[in-house]
């Protein structure tokens, strides 16, 4: 297949699914917005990003559909936050299997650097995606977290990966 600018019409949905998810960023920024992140500044602050490629990758989930933006009202000011869709959350089996493949293929060099997928109701890290490994439940964004170790010791609880709204 020869490099091109635009994939969306290609017969290939892999293909087609890269010209959204394809950018390192856009999939940090997922990442933040499975874990409950909806705010700009804590996008930004959380992963380090300029405010430009942040706005852009905003906007270009936004006009994918995979994030909508809501008004919120701050310090009497409208502001905007970004909460998933249907088509956003579903990237979460894709986010999870990046996560677990990082973690086989690719390890941290200090092997203490980890992140696991716990499934909340069992409580068990699960090395698949869509069931959970230990009790077979279904795996979703309001069942299942991510435990960091490289989080600060008061902050070693669970990060939860609920989609919010």
């Amino acid at each position: 297949m020869p490099l091109r600018s635009d994939w969306s019409a290609e017969n290939c949905p892999i293909a087609r699914s890269l010209e959204i998810l394809g950018d390192p960023w856009t999939m940090l920024v997922l990442r933040q917005a499975l874990s409950g992140v909806r705010r700009f500044e804590q996008f930004r602050d959380q992963l380090g990003i300029a405010d430009n490629v942040l706005s852009k990758r905003l906007n270009n989930l936004v006009d994918a559909g995979l994030l909508r933006r809501v008004p919120y009202q701050d310090s009497g000011r409208t502001r905007q936050e970004y909460v998933l869709t249907e088509a956003g959350a579903d990237t979460f089996p894709v986010v999870i299997a990046l996560a677990q493949w990082g973690e086989r293929h690719r390890p941290h060099p200090d092997p203490g650097v980890r992140m696991d997928i716990i499934h909340r109701s069992c409580g068990q890290q699960t090395t698949t995606t869509d069931y959970c490994s230990h009790c077979g439940e279904r795996l979703t964004i309001d069942t299942t977290t991510w435990r960091k170790s490289w989080r600060e010791p008061q902050d070693l609880e669970l990060v939860g990966a609920g989609a919010g709204e």
